[in-house]
């Protein structure tokens, strides 16, 4: 597993971040339902594009089985408002330029890239239940097949 990312069965990491809108949103505003929290690296380039519109158009079906889906990346408030406008997305998108959520669930993590280390983020989803609790936990996400993988995990425990 990705380094510092919850275990399945512990209590979800608190966090408090803005929107696209620049409302703010805590894990306790999900308190009783499902949230999907994805993690992913940049606005715009298009492994995140597409799992942004992955799960846009999949937000219904997630809705009906009681979860909310929300995006986490380091992007500013802006940018985050520009996208959802570009690309027509419903997802509520927070912004955390600091990096303290992604780090308190272990989305952001030190990389490699033509033999060059840094600090980036790590494209990774939890599930969180209503209770607050990690239900499940995709460290390093493929883009392609995610969103469903994502929904049957969430159909088979939200029953």
């Amino acid at each position: 597993m990705a380094a510092n990312m919850p275990e399945k069965g512990a209590k979800a990491p608190d966090f408090t971040l803005k929107d696209q809108n620049g409302d703010e949103h805590s894990l306790a505003d999900f308190a009783g339902k499902w949230l999907v929290l994805y993690f992913y690296p940049k606005d715009n380039t298009p492994g995140c594009t597409t799992e942004a519109k992955d799960f846009n158009d999949a937000m219904a079906e997630i809705e009906r089985m009681g979860a909310k889906v929300v995006g986490v990346s380091p992007d500013s408030v802006k940018s985050h408002s520009n996208f959802c406008s570009k690309y027509d997305l419903d997802l509520i998108l927070l912004s955390d330029p600091d990096k303290q959520v992604l780090s308190d669930y272990g989305a952001w993590q030190k990389k490699k890239m033509y033999g060059r280390e840094y600090m980036g983020v790590q494209r990774s989803t939890v599930l969180i239940d209503p209770e607050g609790r990690v239900a499940g936990v995709w460290p390093k996400v493929r883009v392609k097949g995610h969103v469903e993988e994502v929904s049957k995990t969430l159909s088979e425990l939200a029953g």
